[in-house]
């Protein structure tokens, strides 16, 4: 039965990506009619205007510049052209590094919460105050203060993967049956073993759900950072081709920033499922 959904919903998807790639060939193919103009004016403006092409890439263009791009991912011609590889690297190394941080800091802290009423009273305010806040509005300030762009943008995963975790952690730790704690501490197991053999295998569906929302905020998050502060990643290589007036590889850019996104989530869906274990 599984076997057969699996089968038919492929099925359905190749069949949504062919109708999707038809309706974008025919609504890019060249319509317009010729435009009369000067030479000079004419190798100015390009075949856009001249030949009446669709400003708007195919996916046939689009798909043949992406051939280009992996056959030299890596390519480093100075600071404003350097390959989809090195580019998707420097985003990569930046959302880790800063997700990692946030790890060390929400799950500890969440722990602390779930487990002490006292402290979840007393951190509530903070944490609703600090969650609503957009991560970019951090940027300024940490440019600012830490003077440097790429730590900044750090800081900004870091701010924005924290807040997931760390409630979906102190949630799991709260939502622990407390039949299995009363058991654990009948049997004198003390704090610290008691949060590492029955407290933490408990939660770890709901932590791993927050470490799963996290890295789809980090991820999207990055992007616009990039931006912000340019030098490399993948947010910068869309905002420069865009500035550049490259539609296609903005789009190439595009497609690429979902299918790493995709591949961070289904990496965190299957450890969350091998934690996963039915009451």
């Amino acid at each position: 039965m599984t076997a057969s959904l699996r089968l038919r919903a492929a099925v359905v998807s190749i069949v949504l990506l062919a109708v999707f790639l038809g309706a974008w060939h025919i609504a890019t193919r060249s319509t317009g009619t010729a435009a009369n103009m000067s030479p000079e004016y004419a190798k100015l403006m390009g075949m856009t205007a001249t030949q009446g092409k669709s400003a708007m890439p195919g996916p046939l263009d689009v798909g043949a510049k992406l051939w280009e791009h992996l056959l030299r991912p890596f390519y480093d011609n100075g600071p404003n052209d350097k390959g989809l590889g090195i580019q998707l690297a420097f985003s990569l190394g930046r959302v880790m590094l800063g997700y990692l941080i946030a790890v060390a800091v929400a799950i500890p802290l969440g722990f602390l919460i779930g487990m002490s009423p006292l402290m979840s009273k007393a951190l509530d305010p903070f944490i609703q105050i600090l969650k609503p806040i957009s991560p970019l509005a951090w940027m300024p300030l940490a440019l600012y203060t830490i003077k440097d762009s790429s730590l900044s943008a750090i800081f900004v995963i870091f701010i924005c993967s924290v807040w997931p975790m760390l409630i979906n952690t102190a949630f799991g730790v709260a939502s622990v049956r407390k039949e299995w704690i009363n058991v654990a501490r009948t049997l004198e197991v003390g704090n610290f073993r008691r949060a590492f053999t029955v407290i933490l295998p408990a939660a770890a569906p709901t932590i791993l759900t927050g470490m799963r929302i996290s890295i789809g905020i980090a991820w999207l998050v990055i992007v616009a950072a990039e931006m912000l502060v340019g030098g490399t990643g993948i947010g910068y290589f869309v905002w420069n081709e865009w500035n550049n007036l490259s539609i296609t590889n903005v789009i190439i850019a595009i497609l690429l920033i979902g299918l790493v996104g995709m591949v961070l989530d289904q990496i965190l869906a299957r450890v969350s499922r091998l934690v996963t274990f039915p009451e």
